[in-house]
C-alpha cells in the first residue's frame, strides 16, 4: 500500500490535550473485524468482550524521564536533550537528540541543573543525533536518580501544552515496570486495578512482555512505497510464562488479544516455524501494514492514531484497511479523543 492511503483530515481539537480524569472511562469503541459493526463503549467495558482461558498481553516497559534542559559551556545557550538509549552503562554513553542541533559539535560540554550532571559531546550520528558521555563520578543508582530528578516526562510534541507535574503518573501504565522507554504503551494506559481485578476473577490471564519503546514509533514515514520505510530496532523480551499461556490459548482457540501495537510488534517478531511464540530476548525493527498475516494475535487493543504514523498502518493491517478508514471517520464525527491521552479501540 502507499503513504497516501494513509490521509485523513484530523480536525487539531481531536487530539487529546489531557488523559481522561479516570483512567478506565475513556471511551471505548469496538470494532468488529468481519462485519465492520461499531459499538460504542467505555474502557472498563472491556471485560464483557472476554472469556475465561482467553490472554492479553501487555507491555510492561517504564518511561523514563528522557527530556533533559542544560546550557552549553561558556555561551550558556540553552539546549534540549532527549534521551534515546544507553550504550554504554558503565561509560555513561547515550544515543540522544539535540535541539537546536547547529550549535553542537563534538567536543561541546553541556551542564544540566546546577551542574550536577554534565555531558561530553563525543560523536555526531545524524542531523540531530549525538552521542554523549555524561562525567559522573557516582553510583549507577545515583546517576539514574539524578537523571530522574532533573529529566521531563516526554511528552510527545503533538500533545499541544506544556509537561505539567500529573505526567509523570498518567504517562505511565499502572503495571509499567522495566524502564527503558521514551514513549508510553498508551494503550495499556487505560487500565485500573479494578479493570485487571475483574479480568482476573472472570479467568482471563493478562501476561506481560517488555519492548522499550523508542522515538522512532512516531518517526514520520517520508516515502510514498511502504516497503521502502526502514522502522527503528527496538528490544524486546518475552518470556516462557507468557510464551506458554498464549501457546494455550491458541490451542484452545481462545482469545489472544494484544494490549497496544508494541505488545503486537513483539509477539509477531517471535513466532517459530510451527506459528506459536517463542520466548525471545532480541532486536526488532518489524514494520507491519497492509497486507499481512498476523500469526499469534486476533484482538487489538490501540488508541486512535495520526494520518500516515506508522502505528495506523498497523491497526489497518489487522482491523482491515476500509474498516479501520471507515471506524476513524466515525471517531472524528462522535468527537472520539485521539493520540497518546486518547480514547481507545477494541478490534476483535
Amino acid at each position: 500500500m502507499k503513504l497516501s492511503a494513509f490521509k485523513f483530515e484530523l480536525p487539531q481539537d481531536r487530539i487529546a490535550k489531557y488523559p481522561a480524569e479516570n483512567r478506565d472511562e475513556s471511551r471505548l469503541m469496538v470494532l468488529h473485524r468481519d462485519t465492520g459493526e461499531i459499538e460504542h463503549k467505555v474502557f472498563k467495558d472491556i471485560v464483557e468482550y472476554f472469556d475465561e482461558g482467553d490472554v492479553m498481553v501487555n507491555n510492561d516497559t517504564k518511561v523514563f524521564p528522557a527530556r533533559l534542559y542544560g546550557q552549553k559551556e561558556k555561551t550558556g545557550a540553552q539546549i534540549e536533550v532527549f534521551l534515546l538509549r544507553e550504550l554504554n552503562q558503565e561509560m555513561h554513553l547515550w544515543d540522544v537528540l539535540v535541539d537546536p542541533a547547529r550549535k553542537i559539535r563534538v567536543g561541546n560540554k553541556l551542564y544540566f541543573g546546577e551542574g550536577e550532571l554534565v555531558a561530553e559531546v563525543i560523536d555526531n550520528t545524524t542531523s540531530r543525533g549525538r552521542t554523549i558521555r555524561f562525567l559522573f563520578d557516582g553510583s549507577d543508582e545515583e546517576f539514574y536518580k539524578t537523571i530522574d530528578t532533573l529529566g521531563e516526562t516526554p511528552l510527545p510534541r503533538v500533545i499541544p501544552r506544556e509537561t505539567e507535574p500529573e505526567d509523570r503518573e498518567r504517562f505511565q501504565t499502572i503495571y509499567a515496570k522495566h524502564v527503558g522507554a521514551v514513549a508510553a504503551p498508551v494503550a495499556g494506559l487505560h487500565f485500573t486495578m479494578q479493570v485487571l481485578k475483574r479480568l482476573e476473577i472472570k479467568g482471563i490471564d493478562v501476561t506481560p512482555i517488555t519492548l522499550h519503546i523508542g522515538l522512532g514509533t512516531f518517526r514520520p514515514v517520508d516515502v510514498e512505497d511502504l516497503t521502502k520505510h526502514k522502522m527503528d530496532s527496538e528490544n524486546y523480551t518475552i518470556g516462557e510464562k507468557t510464551a506458554n499461556l498464549v501457546n494455550r490459548a491458541l490451542d484452545e482457540k481462545k482469545r489472544v488479544c494484544s494490549i497496544g501495537t508494541t505488545s503486537m510488534r513483539a509477539l509477531e517478531s517471535s513466532v517459530s516455524a510451527g506459528g506459536r511464540l517463542k520466548p525471545n530476548s532480541a532486536w526488532t525493527d518489524k514494520f507491519i501494514f497492509p497486507p499481512y498475516e498476523f500469526k499469534i494475535c486476533n484482538a487489538l487493543v490501540t488508541n486512535f492514531h495520526l494520518p500516515e504514523s506508522t502505528l495506523l498502518m498497523q491497526a489497518a493491517a489487522f482491523g482491515g484497511y476500509e474498516n479501520i478508514m471507515n471506524a476513524y471517520q466515525v471517531a472524528i464525527k462522535e468527537k472520539y479523543r485521539f493520540f497518546s491521552y486518547g480514547d481507545a479501540m477494541l478490534i476483535i
